[in-house]
């Protein structure tokens, strides 16, 4: 019976995640076949599957990896990008789920080297904290997840130059949320550039919401 439960339980993990892969397609924020979701669940790392579309993606087009990154079903291929995701699972017990994409208001700070402000609103500032830069390196290549691996410290948020953006979070719905801060800040910092200068929130301020929300 606990076999069973524990089945059950894969399934409607895989589920989850399909369901946010398909989120993050119709809301914009990745390509048909961009992006990559991966979760850590029990003595799992489960992954999207690589080239797949990601607008209908299901429960079978989610990989089953050991957590040293073995395939476990080797009949569906996984996203080019685990590398870096075991790369951050090893540098950070505390990250549940990632999730790569390529939002297009944030990756526009990609291509730019340009600072996302997220102390221009309380949620950016509750929700993201300061991402950080990692330089550019091949896509799905050892030298991208070790750069991710040594820039990500203690950040909720990757900017991958000249590439997208990663969130991380102790669940699916956290690193959702932050990619969808992530991109809705870019987009309110353009607009608050071409409407005038922009007033971000002040130190006093920004040392309130830490307090307030034990950041």
């Amino acid at each position: 019976m606990s076999k069973l439960k524990d089945i059950s339980g894969l399934y409607t993990v895989k589920k989850e995640m399909a369901y946010f892969m398909r989120r993050l397609y119709k809301q914009g924020l990745t390509t048909a076949c961009g992006g990559n979701i991966s979760l850590r669940y029990q003595d799992l790392i489960l992954m999207t599957a690589s080239q797949t579309d990601k607008g209908r993606m299901g429960s079978s087009e989610i990989c089953e990896l050991s957590l040293s990154g073995r395939p476990l079903n080797p009949e569906i291929k996984v996203s080019m990008e685990v590398a870096m995701h075991l790369a951050i699972y090893a540098v950070r017990p505390d990250v549940t789920a990632i999730i790569h994409a390529h939002p297009p208001m944030a990756s526009a700070h990609t291509v730019t080297y340009s600072a996302i402000n997220t102390r221009l609103t309380a949620e950016a500032w509750i929700v993201l904290g300061e991402p950080v830069f990692a330089d550019y390196a091949l896509p799905g290549s050892e030298e991208l997840a070790a750069k991710v691996a040594a820039k990500i410290g203690e950040a909720k948020v990757v900017l991958l130059k000249n590439h997208g953006a990663l969130t991380v979070g102790n669940s699916l719905i956290q690193a959702f949320d932050r990619m969808e801060v992530l991109e809705n800040t870019a987009r309110i910092q353009l607009f608050a550039q071409l409407a005038g200068r922009p007033q971000p929130l002040s130190a006093a301020d920004l040392e309130i919401l830490n307090k307030t929300m034990n950041l």
